[in-house]
């Protein structure tokens, strides 16, 4: 079990790295995304720091569980409102981008408490 966890936890802090850096390059695609979304521009460096903090804390989190559970669930949270957005925005074509990362940082709450 301990390996799942560890494979999904490294999968789901990568994915919130690209992410995070993503965010700090500001593409175009990003930005007329957020626009799309109705979220301001201004948010995005906050975003991407929060991401970024969330997969060092997820990798922190394979050494000190309690650390990896708290950025599993701050992962989860964010992306949940990653959603909210996307569907507040009413681009439904567009739930397939948070949609994975949302399922990697749940499945590294879940394996996280499983091997607790």
């Amino acid at each position: 079990m301990f390996t799942a966890y560890v494979i999904v936890t490294v999968l789901a802090a990568a994915f919130s790295a690209f992410s995070a850096v993503a965010g700090f390059v500001r593409p175009k695609w990003i930005l007329d995304n957020m626009t799309r979304y109705g979220v301001p521009h201004s948010w995005l460096f906050s975003l991407s720091v929060l991401k970024a903090a969330g997969a060092l804390g997820l990798l922190v989190g394979i050494g000190v569980p309690a650390i990896g559970v708290a950025a599993s669930i701050g992962l989860v949270l964010y992306f949940v409102g990653a959603i909210a957005a996307v569907v507040r925005g009413r681009v439904y074509s567009h739930l397939s981008y948070p949609v994975p990362f949302l399922l990697l940082a749940a499945g590294s709450l879940g394996l996280g408490l499983a091997t607790a």
